[in-house]
């Protein structure tokens, strides 16, 4: 019966792409699954009794109490107008030189990753404020859209990234679940630390990848539909004393934050669910600060992170009913054997784990394919010997890519929606190409060089 396994999983994607909620889908679909198996003989039905356990850990869990934190402390820097902030400071000051407007709106982007951390706050708020700048400066609707779409989503990659706290929970289970099966019973650990360690140098070189693109992009005008076109009409005033204060008010405050966040956690100081509740609180000083925090402005905010927090909690409980249905079914026994027998050892596995979860951020979001996908294929990999640190950046950068390609990348659905009639879908769609493949050089580039990713780490903890 473990041919069921695969059904179960196919039927639960197929599912999805008619729009029913992820979570319920999950559960739903494995709990019929389970039902047939267990009258037909083909399931045990007493895996389902470790269910209440693992509810209890995932309320328990004390690296998860991250998410709603810096959640949060995203939505309160959202609400209270940072980007604005950083956005018209920095367009003022580097609006004189050439591409100047797109080079703004990539370190603003990179900015608020290391702030927010929230891929659709960033992406909407950039819409709003960039896009019509950038077109009114004679960016083509292509370039502009696939800039903003692009750069919102690396608070993927760079931390405090939430995609990064809920794949370091899943390695850390997977890579104890590895040891165990190779005989080591005092397994090492792998924390949601040691990946933002080992995001920072993929995450720096990806911005720099996209500085370059857009700058490249500006100085070749007018020779395509799809890069900036007369860029320099109008002309942007030259730098003044006074923007030069007003980037450095706007600057200097989220970067102290983000110092503090992100430094207590390199140093070794806080862990990063304390340094998420360092992080929330200063963002709660930073909008008092601004005198955007209101009783009204602290509700909205407090709704938000529970929505949002409450879509990943589900998720992950659909999803641990998922596992153990698609284990009674002998799916991880399948899986094990397909990859550990295919041609090319290790490489080979690598491959194929990356080209799947790539074709499916075409369907489905990253978190289902952390709490479904990752779960399954990672002690396979991590048995294989592979480093769990450049596994896991991997996979972030893979799952990046998924925010990025139609037709469900959410950020082109985020942008969609703010953005004027007059930009078509295909605009936005064509944008977004030469982002992918850069990402997808990066991917390869990391693959070939995985110190890339474990040198940091290595470094600082030795």
């Amino acid at each position: 019966m473990e041919w069921m396994a695969l059904v179960l999983f196919a039927c639960v994607c197929g599912v999805l792409l008619f729009g029913y909620p992820v979570a319920l889908t999950l559960a739903g679909v494995s709990l019929i699954f389970a039902g047939i198996g267990a009258l037909v003989g083909g399931f045990d039905a007493s895996y389902l009794t470790a269910m209440p356990n693992r509810l209890f850990g995932i309320v328990s869990n004390e690296t998860l109490i991250a998410v709603p934190l810096f959640v949060f402390m995203g939505v309160m820097l959202e609400k209270s107008k940072v980007a604005e902030s950083l956005l018209v400071a920095m367009a003022a000051l580097l609006g004189k030189y050439r591409s100047g407007m797109a080079v703004s709106v990539v370190l603003v982007g990179m900015l608020l990753a290391a702030s927010t951390g929230i891929v659709g706050a960033t992406v909407v708020t950039m819409g709003l404020l960039s896009l019509p700048s950038m077109l009114n400066r004679g960016y083509s609707p292509a370039f502009a859209t696939g800039a903003i779409c692009a750069t919102g989503t690396l608070g993927q990659i760079i931390p405090p990234s939430i995609a990064l706290i809920l794949l370091g929970d899943v390695l850390s289970s997977a890579y104890q679940k590895a040891q165990l099966s190779m005989g080591i019973f005092s397994p090492d650990s792998v924390s949601v630390g040691d990946l933002f360690v080992g995001a920072l140098v993929p995450g720096l070189l990806l911005v720099v990848l996209y500085l370059v693109y857009v700058m490249v992009v500006g100085m070749k005008s007018g020779k395509s539909e799809d890069v900036a076109t007369n860029i320099d009409a109008p002309a942007a005033e030259p730098a003044s004393e006074e923007s030069e204060q007003s980037l450095f008010s706007a600057l200097v405050p989220p970067l102290l934050l983000i110092i503090v966040v992100l430094g207590s956690i390199l140093a070794g100081f806080a862990t990063p669910t304390e340094a998420a509740g360092v992080g929330a609180s200063g963002a709660l000083l930073l909008a008092a600060f601004k005198k955007q925090l209101s009783l009204a402005q602290l509700k909205v905010v407090t709704m938000d992170t529970t929505r949002m927090t409450a879509m990943v909690f589900m998720i992950l409980i659909g999803a641990s009913v998922f596992s153990l249905v698609f284990r009674g079914f002998g799916g991880e026994e399948l899986i094990h054997g397909f990859l550990t027998e295919l041609p090319g050892g290790v490489f080979g596995a690598m491959l194929v784990v990356m080209l799947v979860v790539f074709a499916l951020g075409f369907i489905l979001d990253f978190i289902e394919i952390t709490f479904v996908v990752v779960p399954i294929v990672a002690p396979v990999l991590l048995a294989m010997g592979v480093d769990p640190v450049w596994l896991g950046i991997m996979l972030a950068l893979n799952l990046q890519t998924s925010f990025l390609t139609p037709p469900f990348g959410f950020a082109l659905f985020y942008l969609r929606g703010v953005a004027p009639p007059t930009i078509l879908t295909s605009d936005i769609y064509r944008g977004v190409v030469p982002f992918i493949i850069i990402q997808i050089v990066l991917l390869i580039g990391l693959a070939i060089w995985p110190e890339l990713a474990t040198w940091l780490p290595e470094t600082l903890y030795s």
